[in-house]
């Protein structure tokens, strides 16, 4: 029998993004990013005059902060202990939508917190990319963990037999975001995270049918 697998986002899932993030934008680009949820939309002002940034001007902060300042993330409390004990029972792999040119930054960002895994950097939904890696790795069982409600929605049409847990380690916005419609568990402490993951694996049965979504 093959071993169950676990898929997990990056971003502020394993690793702190928005605040880094925040901090460097205000410092290095005059742009206020206020922490309203897990969305850029209407979140980035110039600091100047307090108008948003438009939706155009959004990609290129991201994409210089990824390319640039990815040392700046700091492991989530309690995240990589969570996989170490979590990989001694599944294959973990890295679902990250900072896309392809940015996956091998990833990687090197992880493996610097002594934390090595296969990394997928995908865009858009995470459906399809998950429902891939079940054919790969033909897993006894598979959970996925994001959090992204959108994310757990494309998993729930593409692969509904993998159990969803939706976490948000990040506290500045967690407490803003209600629990994802599609996922079958909200935790954002990797504590009790790591014990409801395991117990998953231990039963060792696909999550169960949901309503059409």
């Amino acid at each position: 029998m093959n071993r169950p697998l676990v898929i997990t986002d990056c971003d502020e899932v394993l690793m702190h993004m928005v605040v880094p993030f925040a901090e460097w934008v205000d410092a290095e680009h005059g742009v206020i990013f206020r922490i309203e949820d897990a969305s850029f939309a209407n979140a980035l002002k110039r600091k100047e005059c307090g108008t948003p940034l438009e939706a155009a001007e959004v990609w290129p902060l991201l994409d210089g902060f990824f390319r640039t300042e990815m040392t700046r993330q700091y492991p989530i409390p309690g995240a990589l202990a969570a996989m170490a004990a979590i990989g001694a029972e599944a294959d973990i792999v890295v679902l990250t939508n900072v896309g392809p040119e940015h996956q091998q930054a990833r990687i090197d960002q992880l493996a610097l917190h002594d934390f090595r895994a296969p990394v997928i950097g995908s865009r858009g939904g995470k459906g399809e990319p998950v429902r891939r890696l079940i054919e790969q790795y033909r897993p006894s069982v598979a959970v996925f963990i994001d959090d992204l409600a959108g994310h757990h929605q494309s998993v729930a049409q593409e692969a509904p037999d993998v159990w969803r847990l939706h976490l948000i380690g990040e506290p500045a916005i967690a407490g803003k975001i209600g629990p994802a419609k599609h996922a079958h568990a909200r935790i954002d402490d990797w504590k009790e995270a790591q014990g409801w993951i395991l117990a998953r694996l231990a039963e060792n049965t696909p999550a169960p049918a949901a309503e059409p979504v």
